[in-house]
């Protein structure tokens, strides 16, 4: 009995991982990322993302090479699992819908907080994808999971830092990405690599020393994480986890995000769910009435929050939340195999972002690459797909 609890909490922690390596889980990028070239010298490539120092970005040792290494174990398991034009999201696969919304900044802020997107006033269409993390696509939602949110803006002035040629048309694209715990349970890319091996191994043996990789902090987040049970993907709070730049030159500042209900309503978990009933309750939710939803930031008040550790809470007693925009969610008929296909050709990345909102951070410089890579797959499996 208990060989058989060690191992359901050793599961617990594993269906995060996918998750966790792209943090967001939540959909590729657009674009096929650059080939990166192997270097032994102490520098990236020109590739690579830029650091910014100002803000207290630092480089991992031979992070670069990590990043490429891990963006190698999750293709290669990607086209293991999946049979060519049938590639999912190596993490947050199962959607419970993608909803249309209009993203609303508040009349008036700070001058502190008016960068990029957020102008006092501004309003902006939007989709929205609410997901579960696991990499099991067919995994019943009343079972504990990490859950996704993930925002993409349209037809912004502008350029993204990495452009969407499917809404070029329309202007510029910013995606926030979320989920629904504050922190995220490793900062090396050594463990990212380490744990993302064991994850995509056959051997049931090696799947069992990720809590050892992860290490007993890192283990610790993952399993409080995987543990979380919802009723309702719009009444669930996110956050981003980790930081984002807001404004440029000088008075650049490090900020976090979080998304919460306008108000503490939450339905009751339902006696007997269904396998998708977070997708019935979004479902039911929107034919009933429009939902209200509260963006928010954090800014850092403290050097010694580290844009670098992504383990470590921004207490919102050091560190309060603003909110700067209302997103509006209209009532709707979302629940359709043409939504539905929709929403599985949409790509969800941090880097499509304008330069006031640029990705900070070794978790982010990761999913620079991780996500580039993936989309690439996805997108070639599509088009060989007869």
């Amino acid at each position: 009995m208990r060989r058989h609890h060690q191992r359901r909490v050793v599961t617990g922690m594993c269906r995060l991982i996918g998750s966790a390596v792209l943090l967001a889980m939540i959909g590729c990028a657009g674009a096929g990322r650059e080939a990166m070239t192997r270097q032994d010298e102490g520098t990236p490539p020109p590739s690579y993302s830029h650091l910014d120092p100002g803000l207290g970005e630092r480089l991992y040792p031979q992070e670069w090479l990590l990043a490429e290494e891990i963006s190698r174990v999750i293709e290669l398991s990607l086209r293991e699992k999946y049979a060519p034009g049938g590639i999912l999201r190596d993490a947050h696969p199962k959607a419970h819908g993608c909803l249309r919304a209009e993203f609303q900044v508040s009349d008036t802020l700070p001058a502190s907080l008016s960068h990029g997107v957020f102008i006092p006033r501004a309003r902006y269409s939007a989709w929205i994808r609410f997901s579960n993390g696991s990499q099991d696509a067919t995994r019943a939602d009343n079972r504990g999971d990490v859950r996704g949110m993930a925002i993409k803006l349209l037809g912004l002035p502008g350029t993204s830092l990495l452009g969407e040629t499917d809404w070029a048309e329309q202007g510029a694209t910013q995606d926030f990405v979320l989920i629904s715990h504050p922190v995220f349970f490793a900062n090396d890319p050594r463990r990212y690599l380490a744990v993302v091996k064991r994850a995509s191994s056959d051997s049931a043996v090696s799947k069992l020393l990720i809590p050892i990789d992860l290490g007993l902090r890192g283990a610790w987040i993952a399993l409080a994480t995987a543990r979380k049970k919802i009723s309702n993907p719009m009444q669930t709070r996110y956050w981003s986890t980790v930081p984002y730049q807001l404004g440029l030159g000088p008075d650049r500042q490090a900020v976090k995000y979080s998304v919460r209900g306008c108000t503490d309503a939450a339905d009751p978990m339902p006696a007997n769910p269904g396998p998708n009933f977070l997708r019935e309750a979004l479902r039911a939710t929107l034919q009933q009435r429009d939902v209200c939803l509260q963006f928010l930031v954090q800014p850092r008040t403290s050097s010694a929050m580290s844009v670098e550790d992504s383990m470590t809470e921004w207490t919102e007693q050091e560190a309060p939340f603003y909110q700067v925009a209302t997103i509006h969610v209209p009532k709707q008929a979302f629940d359709t195999p043409e939504q539905d296909a929709f929403c599985e050709q949409l790509s969800f990345n941090p880097w499509h972002a304008l330069a006031e909102h640029r990705p900070l951070g070794i978790t982010n410089r990761l999913r620079k690459v991780v996500y580039e890579n993936i989309s690439r797959v996805r997108h070639e499996a599509g088009l060989s797909d007869p």
